[in-house]
């Protein structure tokens, strides 16, 4: 048992943390640039080296390897195995799918349509837009490099959970009414599902990979350059004061804090462990991560062309409430995550 652990915990250092990448940033830091990373501006070009590189790297592999599976399940085939199913069932399995699809909550919104115009249970559709930009594959193994096995499953979890409960809610609410009418009415075509064989698999991953790139990269340099200045440059006693332990409203402001903010995990986690580094507590800075992924403004307004004023508003209050209550109850509990 004990050999297993230190197996884990080595393949954990070296290929999520990678502490190899670590000491070789702060190698170049300190005999190149002659600085040293416990100084303010060292440790603000080592944390932006390091993470940068780090998050890139991960992102390439894992993308590459969800994509490769997701091949297997294309829209049509999504919707056809969404379709036989209703109930809590559904909306299982629609969180469950969205975990499959590493969009960010933008570009889930024109897969919510083509299920939204197939006449799938809205509730599902829900569960399928929440979960989707919200919790991947990609985003558990880089939440493990950040925090460990522990909060990043939670984080997952809790994501799922709050997936499921909220397009439960909003299928029982039975809000079909408030779907614009032009979605209904787009022409619901039963496409062949394409067959890849493996050399197409490839060739499918490798452009997924370089059209996320494309997509992300601006925010993944923006969110560590935020994070390299909470890291190194903000006083911990602000963060404290702000978004601490002893502020009682830590979690409703990180959460109003990243609604306005457009970008996926990928760009909130660098601010993420900034924060986390600065001790504020585990609820309060998934509070933030859930709000920047699941409720950005620039995905609300694309919703809202979708959706009628009703409906989104359900659909806000229902996510920031399931928002705020995982904030809470994680930063109560924070002693068996860390």
């Amino acid at each position: 048992m004990n050999l297993i652990t230190q197996v884990f915990t080595f393949l954990s250092d070296q290929l999520l943390k990678m502490t190899w990448l670590f000491r070789l940033v702060e190698t170049l830091v300190e005999k190149v640039f002659g600085l040293s990373i416990q100084d303010r501006v060292g440790g603000s070009i080592h944390f932006f080296i390091y993470d940068t590189i780090k998050i890139f790297i991960l992102l390439s592999v894992l993308i590459f390897a969800i994509s490769y599976i997701q091949s297997y399940f294309p829209p049509e085939r999504t919707k056809k195995i969404l379709g036989g199913i209703k109930g809590i069932k559904g909306n299982i399995l629609g969180a469950l799918l969205g975990t499959i699809t590493p969009f960010c909550s933008c570009s889930s919104i024109p897969i919510f349509i083509g299920f939204t115009a197939a006449g799938l249970p809205l509730g599902i559709t829900f569960s399928f837009l929440i979960s989707s930009p919200l919790v991947d594959l990609a985003s558990f193994l880089l939440l493990m490099s950040f925090f460990g096995a522990k909060i990043a499953t939670a984080y997952v979890v809790v994501g799922l959970i709050l997936a499921v409960i909220g397009g439960s809610l909003i299928d029982r609410l039975g809000l079909e009414k408030y779907v614009e009418g032009y979605v209904r009415e787009i022409p619901n075509v039963d496409a062949e599902i394409p067959e890849m064989n493996r050399k197409q698999r490839i060739s499918y991953s490798k452009d997924q990979v370089k059209e996320i790139i494309h997509r992300v990269w601006r925010y993944v340099l923006i969110g560590v350059g935020i994070g390299a200045v909470i890291h190194n440059w903000i006083p911990q006693s602000m963060v404290e004061q702000w978004i601490g332990s002893n502020n009682p409203f830590a979690v409703l402001l990180a959460t109003i804090i990243g609604i306005p903010m457009y970008a996926d995990i990928f760009g909130t986690l660098p601010i993420a462990e900034a924060l986390f580094m600065k001790g504020v507590g585990v609820g309060t800075i998934l509070a933030f991560m859930m709000a920047v992924t699941a409720l950005s403004l620039p995905s609300m307004i694309m919703l809202s062309k979708v959706v009628k004023r009703k409906l989104l508003g359900v659909f806000i209050g229902i996510v920031t409430a399931g928002i705020l209550i995982i904030g809470y109850l994680f930063n109560a509990f924070a002693y068996f995550f860390i």
